[in-house]
Formats: structure tokens, C-alpha cells, sequence
């Protein structure tokens, strides 16, 4: 699972009209044409995007989304930690954050979608990575807490 494909699943999962996530990357701090977000959506290939998105440019859509829904925080000083290896954790972390989502809430997400995923797993996946409990997510529970949130969101 890429970026776009994370992109292009949780705009359907929460319904985000394409003038609506134009906004939220320019929240994040990224200009994007309505024509250049759309090539973001568009396979050429199974795994191939017109437009493949960057690590850097998803996670400021991510953060976008944030802004938009919690208000920009005080201090400028922004980290950018997703790369591969991480992209599912930080992912669910940043989701968890601007939807305000409790971790009972994950659960019962990922429960509706059919994974059986334990606290103490789900608190291992949203950890810092280098942390000793620290475990990297798998694409399976992303797609399945995706399609448990499509069930409140659309």
C-alpha cells in the first residue's frame, strides 16, 4: 500500500469532496491544483500513480487535516517522520489525532472491518518508533480500519 492508495481510501472512507482536500494540503502547507490532486487518484498500473505522492507531501495533508480539524498548534517546528518503513503507524497516529478518536474507538473500528486487534497491539502500533514496544503496522489493519471507518463516515 503507497501513499496514494492511503489517499485515495480515506478521502472515499470520510467522504472529502476534491475542493475540500485542496484545502487541506494547502493547511499543510502545500499548494495543489484541483487537476494535480486528481492525477494523484488516477492508476496508470496497479501499484502506479499519474502523480505518485511523496512521504513529505502526504504527511503535510495529514497534519492539513489536523489543522483543520483541532486549530493550529503555537510553536512553527514541525518534524516529518513518515517514510516507508513507518508510513501505516503515522499514518493511523495523525488520523487518531484530527478525528479525535480514543483508542476504543480504533478498536471498534478495526473490529467492524472484521481484524481482531488487542489494546496493547493497537497502543505498540501508535507508539514512537525506536520506542522498545514500538511495532510497525501492517497495510491489512490500515485497509481494515479504512473500511471500519467508511461504516460511521459515509
Amino acid at each position: 500500500m503507497n501513499n496514494n492508495d492511503r489517499l485515495t481510501r480515506l478521502r472515499y472512507a470520510l467522504d472529502i469532496k476534491d475542493n475540500d482536500m485542496v484545502e487541506l494540503f494547502s493547511l499543510g502547507g502545500v499548494t495543489v491544483t484541483k487537476e494535480e490532486y486528481l492525477s494523484m487518484l488516477n492508476k496508470i498500473d496497479d501499484d502506479l500513480y499519474e502523480n505518485m505522492l511523496e512521504d513529505e507531501m502526504f504527511e503535510r495533508f495529514l497534519n492539513g487535516m489536523i489543522i483543520s480539524q483541532r486549530g493550529k498548534k503555537d510553536d512553527d517546528k514541525v518534524v516529518y517522520e513518515l517514510h516507508e518503513g513507518n508510513a501505516n503507524n503515522v499514518f493511523l497516529k495523525k488520523i487518531k489525532i484530527a478525528l479525535s478518536l480514543t483508542t476504543d474507538d480504533m478498536l471498534h473500528y478495526l473490529d467492524e472491518a472484521g481484524a481482531s486487534v488487542s489494546k496493547s497491539e493497537l497502543s505498540a502500533f501508535l507508539r514512537k518508533e525506536g520506542h522498545r514496544n514500538y511495532k510497525v503496522c501492517g497495510d491489512n489493519y490500515t485497509r481494515h480500519f479504512l473500511k471500519g471507518l467508511m461504516t460511521d463516515y459515509r
